[in-house]
């Protein structure tokens, strides 16, 4: 039988095949679809699925906690468009034998999350599975037309940014393989694994500046997502090592667990952060705006270059990073 190529060959045959229609305005290889509901609006659709095993380990994430994540990470979609997230659809397959108080705990969290950020819980589905539980989450978002960011528009010349430390999800998932689920120590990092947080407030400001020509949410990791955003806009990339942000918790954690800190932050994926490129005659101007509006600092590490691919640049040694994070079926 011939194999469809990983992941990334898996969505380009179903790309091909899926078609078009002259409402879609963004179809399949983005964060999310968008479509015209009326002359100057965008509906925004996303879906993601977490298998318990591929995305979520029981014997360390608690149900509220796993409730919370299931939700963030569909909300981070509407926010890499920079949308503003409305109503979710919930589905869970489940293995008999779950127990209400997980379930009563898992939707405190999921129902939080959607609070938090304005959103309505409007239908799903349950069903019974034979082996491991599957949690699947829709939400629909939307948006002014003209506001909408999406993965094509990059440009040679563009800056790199990301909108805070990359590698911590990684490196607390590696903290909860040894056991320091609950070490007090290490919960920033455990935290950032367990209960990841969409940037909806800034993926909102980034949208209205007009400044922006490439957005996407960092969920595979920097090396595999910039390189969809290259993909998508036909350039390449370089990565600066050193401007790479990482904290000092992230670097006493890579001590422990005998990792390179750049790994986790380039390969290591769930981070949820913003990644984006701006006009270089820009940059000042974004970064000013979105610490008046938001008080968050942004972090460039790298440029649009002419070309393709991703490419880190360390030490004066330049090597390709293309795809390097998580991928399924590779």
């Amino acid at each position: 039988m011939t194999q469809p190529g990983g992941e990334r060959g898996i969505i380009a045959r179903i790309r091909q095949a899926a078609g078009s229609s002259g409402d879609l305005v963004v179809g399949i290889g983005d964060d999310c679809a968008a479509y015209k509901p009326s002359p100057g609006r965008l509906n925004l659709v996303t879906t993601d699925t977490m298998v318990a095993g591929v995305h979520f380990d029981s014997a360390w994430h608690p149900p509220l906690e796993l409730g919370r994540k299931a939700a963030s990470v569909n909300i981070s979609d509407i926010a890499a468009m920079g949308g503003v997230p409305r109503f979710a659809l919930l589905s869970l397959a489940l293995t008999p034998g779950f127990g209400s108080e997980w379930l009563d705990a898992f939707m405190a969290g999921f129902l939080a999350v959607l609070s938090e950020h304005g959103v309505v819980l409007i239908g799903g589905d349950t069903v019974q599975s034979a082996h491991e539980s599957v949690l699947s989450v829709t939400v629909l978002g939307e948006m002014a037309e003209g506001e909408l960011i999406t993965r094509k528009g990059a440009r040679p010349g563009d800056v790199v940014l990301v909108s805070g430390v990359l590698g911590e999800a990684a490196a607390g998932l590696a903290l909860c393989r040894m056991g320091l689920a609950r070490d007090p120590g290490w919960q920033p990092l455990v935290g950032a694994h367990l209960d990841p947080v969409p940037q909806v407030p800034l993926g909102r400001v980034l949208a209205v500046s007009g400044l922006v020509h490439a957005m996407q949410d960092l969920s595979d990791g920097l090396a595999t997502d910039l390189a969809h955003i290259c993909a998508e806009s036909g350039v390449g990339a370089e990565v600066a090592a050193e401007k790479v942000p990482l904290s000092p918790l992230l670097r006493k954690a890579a001590e422990i667990c005998g990792q390179p800190p750049l790994d986790w932050a380039l390969a290591g994926g769930e981070d949820y952060q913003l990644l984006f490129t701006v006009g270089e005659q820009e940059v000042a101007r974004l970064c000013a705006l979105v610490r008046e509006k938001i008080g968050r600092e942004l972090f460039a590490v790298g440029r649009i270059v002419e070309g393709g691919g991703v490419f880190l640049v360390e030490a004066g040694q330049r090597r390709e990073i293309s795809y390097r994070g998580y991928e399924h079926f590779r």
